[in-house]
């Protein structure tokens, strides 16, 4: 790869992508993608965005004052790994594409959807999740999926991330949280190359657990490996006019 100081782009011609919904390889000569057009799309709900049949949106318009989400990450209980970017043992972790309906339908799942979509949308590039959220205790973890939902109902995902609340500001720190306080957190989401094609939409979940894919959060702010304790936490995701949670999509302009 070579670095380009004037734009900050990463460039190495040709560079061969694959973009799912179009079904066709690409070449492009820079990461991301020079004409990459960032989009803020915003999380709203009445309160109430558990679970697929909850009332989770996802819109390009900013948030006014709404009410907060909340649920209940247990340790004991949490949510499985459906398919993803998984290494080496697909008896365990299952690998790649996989309906995310049956995860949807669980209660510590805040599941956030678009309106169907009037024309295709190509989001090829990194994916990061703002979030505002807070939690009753020391640490905890947050996990983020971009999915993309079919006319049929299918929920195909795209890509995820989890970020460990302690290393909010970078691995090299511990910082532990005050509880309840709403902090601001990066979730690195993946990446994609991806059509969403016309009637299709959006939906991006959000949890705190992601199954053997990654190692659970006991919530105590102990050790990682060592510590016997587990406790629930209590979580709560804001998107309101003063903590507008939303996803950062590198957005493509048609050819």
């Amino acid at each position: 790869w070579l670095h380009d100081v004037d734009t900050g782009l990463l460039r190495e011609p040709p560079l061969r992508l694959f973009i799912m919904g179009a079904n066709v390889w690409r070449d492009e000569h820079e990461w991301p993608l020079a004409r990459t057009r960032w989009q803020q799309w915003y999380l709203h709900s009445g309160g109430h965005a558990n679970t697929v049949i909850g009332d989770g949106t996802l819109t390009i318009a900013a948030p006014a004052d709404e009410a907060a989400d909340g649920f209940v990450y247990d340790p004991e209980y949490p949510v499985p790994t459906r398919g993803g970017n998984n290494c080496c043992s697909p008896e365990v972790v299952p690998w790649g594409a996989h309906d995310q309906r049956c995860v949807e339908m669980r209660a510590d799942v805040l599941c956030y959807t678009s309106p169907p979509l009037a024309a295709d949308l190509e989001v090829t590039g990194p994916i990061r999740l703002v979030l505002y959220a807070a939690t009753d205790g020391p640490d905890t973890d947050w996990t983020a999926k971009l999915v993309d939902v079919w006319p049929s109902g299918y929920a195909m995902n795209l890509c995820d991330g989890i970020l460990r609340a302690r290393y909010r500001e970078g691995c090299a720190q511990v910082r532990l949280l005050e509880p309840g306080r709403v902090y601001q957190f990066a979730i690195e989401v993946g990446v994609t190359g991806n059509v969403f094609r016309r009637g299709h939409r959006l939906r991006l979940e959000v949890s705190s657990s992601n199954f053997p894919r990654f190692d659970r959060n006991l919530n105590t702010g102990g050790h990682p490996t060592r510590d016997r304790a587990v406790r629930q936490a209590h979580q709560t995701v804001q998107h309101c006019r003063a903590w507008p949670s939303h996803l950062l999509l590198p957005t493509i302009p048609p050819a």
